[in-house]
């Protein structure tokens, strides 16, 4: 079998002849990063972050968990069938039925992938599996065998990896290579080790595990103890092929190892790694990032690295007045090198489709097709006429506010607000349910309140509102409203989402959103 070092793609810089290894970025926003809480896609929704992965450069998306549901293998599905130039994989257990769906799912990829993991450390031994050693040796072989009947590409997880012992973790691992696994993954699952503990455990990977060599090493760190970039970094230090990750560090629990902060942590610091590649481009990190935040409903934090609002404001007199000097006293990396460009006032209501075409495509959109990119036009121009000028942060969030519609029983036609001195507003609200006109009237606290009153009594139906999030997609004054709702009905919780510069109106559509997500689910 061909060694890691010779298959691994090789480009020679030309000015110092080194060589450098590719790093594999594999994205797991659409897997681990839904577990996230509250976090629901839908399969067209998860086909839209798919696609706009492939742009950036992923190399492996990992789709889904085909066996937890009839929506995740359709998901699965979808994705392996459109996706071309990135790999498309499968989480399973192993377990035969996971494997079955997960190969049955994958069947029209052009690049599929098995990603088949058992637990090995002690307490999941003892607790979760109820196995001894040697069951989970020979869970391993069997599981990957099945696996690689099914697709030549197979990646294997020790989940607890990091609190596995050594020898056993080794012993696990050879047997998962004999089997076929192309690529081993070391899961940092708890998020507990720190990186001079992940340097020695990759290192010693590599010198006690035979045919190492031949495969890929990979390493998915959580961010428990906000170390999984740090730990990652690390692991590729010690010669990790492959880091797993997702966009904006979302995940289970406090979530994972950022893409965006991987990526530009190998290219900004090339004194430290120049050796090393991705084939992320890095101009579509954060209309990426924007995607994602807007069809999950999480809001990234201001101070994100790379990606937060602040991430590159400066309001210190000092600091402010190096910037403008030179951005390099105050700027490791420059905002357009992440596809921000916060000055770029290039659309209003005169523009026309081809500016917008040409708009859609430097923000990572050149996959939208042209029946999409009409309605996405009419939309623009009717935002045109609201705005004087559309940023492209509105851009985004238009491709992403058209991702996250659902055709439904339930549209809104009208609404009005009305408030006399010293009484509750009163909301008005006509909708077409089920191609019949509704209209009704309630009160409420507020007028969203009066509003989400008033749509109840036009279904006939309540729902529980458990939570309810505005943010303002830009600073200007006539900015978009994003709204995001969790509703829930008899134990089952559904996202919503709306926008419109009218925050009520973003209300209502968000409240409706996630009706008809209810509805037809």
């Amino acid at each position: 079998m061909e060694k890691i070092e010779e298959r691994n793609k090789k480009i020679i810089n030309k000015e110092n002849k080194t060589m450098k290894t590719h790093i594999k970025i594999f994205d797991t926003t659409l897997r681990d990063g839904e577990q996230t809480p509250r976090v629901n896609l839908n399969a067209e929704e998860k086909l839209r972050i798919a696609k706009q992965l492939e742009s950036l450069g992923v190399d492996i998306i990992e789709a889904g968990f085909a066996v937890a549901s009839p929506g995740d293998f359709e998901a699965v599905k979808m994705i392996a069938e459109n996706v071309k130039n990135s790999t498309v994989c499968s989480l399973s257990r192993a377990v035969k039925k996971d494997i079955e769906a997960a190969g049955k799912a994958l069947k029209g990829a052009a690049k599929p992938r098995i990603h088949t993991f058992i637990a090995t450390s002690p307490i999941h031994r003892e607790f979760k599996l109820k196995m001894t050693k040697e069951q989970i040796v020979e869970r391993t072989r069997e599981m990957v065998e099945l696996a690689k009947s099914f697709v030549d590409d197979v990646e294997f997880s020790s989940e607890d990896a990091t609190r596995t012992e050594k020898e056993f973790l080794a012993e696990v691992y050879e047997t998962a290579i004999k089997a076929g696994a192309t690529t081993l993954n070391v899961p940092d699952t708890v998020g507990y080790r720190t990186p001079n503990e992940m340097f020695e455990l990759i290192s010693y990977l590599k010198k006690n595990v035979k045919g190492i060599e031949n495969v890929d090493i990979s390493v998915h760190c959580h961010d428990d103890l906000g170390l999984s970039v740090a730990n990652s970094v690390a692991a590729i230090q010690a010669g990790a092929t492959q880091i797993e990750c997702t966009i904006n560090g979302l995940g289970e629990r406090a979530g994972n190892t950022s893409l965006e902060e991987i990526a530009m942590i190998l290219k900004t610091r090339k004194d430290l790694f120049e050796e090393y590649y991705t084939n992320i481009d890095s101009k579509q990190i954060y209309p990426t990032s924007k995607l994602v935040s807007l069809l999950t409903g999480v809001t990234t934090q201001p101070n994100k690295a790379i990606v937060g609002a602040n991430a590159f404001a400066h309001e210190s007199g000092i600091h402010q007045h190096g910037v403008l000097a030179n951005p390099e006293t105050y700027e490791i990396m420059s905002p357009e090198s992440v596809g921000r460009n916060p000055d770029s006032l290039v659309l209003g209501k005169h523009s026309g489709k081809h500016a917008f075409i040409q708009k859609l495509e430097s923000l990572g959109f050149d996959h939208v097709g042209s029946d999409r990119v009409e309605k996405l036009f009419a939309q623009f121009k009717k935002l045109a006429d609201k705005k004087k000028y559309v940023l492209d942060e509105d851009i985004i969030a238009l491709v992403a506010g058209d991702a996250a519609k659902i055709e439904g029983r339930i549209k809104l036609t009208h609404f009005e607000i009305s408030r006399q001195e010293g009484k509750k507003p009163k909301a008005t609200v006509t909708i077409d349910l089920d191609g019949e006109k509704m209209v009704k009237e309630a009160l409420g606290d507020g007028p969203v309140d009066a509003a989400y009153n008033a749509v109840n009594l036009a279904v006939s139906d309540t729902f529980v509102l458990e939570e309810y999030k505005l943010e303002a997609i830009t600073g200007d004054t006539d900015a978009q409203a994003q709204v995001v709702v969790i509703i829930e009905k008899n134990g089952n919780r559904f996202i919503g989402r709306g926008q419109s510069t009218d925050v009520v109106e973003a209300s209502i559509k968000a409240y409706i959103n996630g009706i008809n997500r209810l509805y037809s689910n």
